[in-house]
């Protein structure tokens, strides 16, 4: 998919409007259901068939790079009072308590690490859960990002569908890899990883490396029949 036209306003009063000209520009709808979220959205197709949409170049130089590139950490892009990391706590964690009823998630489970696939408790303060960018910023921004007007950066730091809770270690020993040089060490789950990956580039046009494109269709096809996740992905209201 080529880069998203128009631009969106920066997060803040009516942001939801701005983010649902992007969900539209994408082909997106809210209400997905990936892996880790609910709705009822449907798969899009098989993720082996769409590596081969994927633009191939080098990696661009990292240079000027800074997390405050893609906006503030956590920003409410859909405006209902709750950051996107809490939104994605909830989405993913069992037996989720809040300080405040409904937002600040302040413990839970994540029953099934996707990246490990133990059992790993959270507590807020001392968490060993971390909220991963399964296409990392930084390789995002190597490969297309830094191009990209402010908004469309926001909102793909803040989309659910490139957003999951995981192991806190495997998380940061991922740093900005991409499928060609790190990959789930719970193998069971590294189909899913990477058709999420496919699923991300496609969507905002980011490309990849050749063998970052070679790795995504070696994992995949052990697997040719995995579907794309659900393009939303959106967490549900509790």
């Amino acid at each position: 998919m080529g880069r998203l036209q128009g631009r969106f306003r920066i997060p803040g009063r009516g942001f939801s409007v701005a983010l649902a000209a992007l969900l539209a520009v994408t082909g997106c709808q809210p209400g997905g259901k990936g892996e880790h979220g609910s709705g009822e959205g449907r798969p899009s197709g098989p993720a082996l068939a769409a590596v081969s949409s994927l633009t191939v170049k080098g990696r661009a130089p990292r240079t000027g790079y800074e997390r405050s590139e893609f906006g503030s950490s956590w920003v409410d892009t859909d405006d209902n009072g709750c950051g996107t990391r809490d939104d994605i706590l909830k989405r993913d964690l069992a037996g989720a308590r809040f300080r405040d009823g409904h937002c600040l998630v302040t413990s839970g489970t994540l029953t099934d690490d996707p990246y490990t696939g133990r059992s790993v408790r959270f507590v807020r303060g001392h968490s060993k859960v971390d909220i991963d960018h399964v296409v990392a910023l930084s390789d995002a921004w190597q490969k297309g990002a830094q191009k990209w007007d402010r908004d469309k950066r926001v909102a793909f730091a803040n989309d659910p569908l490139n957003l999951i809770a995981v192991d806190a270690s495997a998380n940061r020993g991922k740093g900005d890899g991409d499928a060609a040089t790190w990959l789930p060490p719970h193998k069971a789950y590294r189909c899913d990883y990477v058709a999420h990956q496919v699923a991300v580039k496609k969507k905002y046009g980011v490309w990849v490396t050749r063998a970052e494109k070679d790795a995504m269709r070696r994992v995949l096809g052990r697997c040719p029949k995995t579907e794309l996740p659900a393009r939303s992905g959106a967490p549900q209201a509790r």
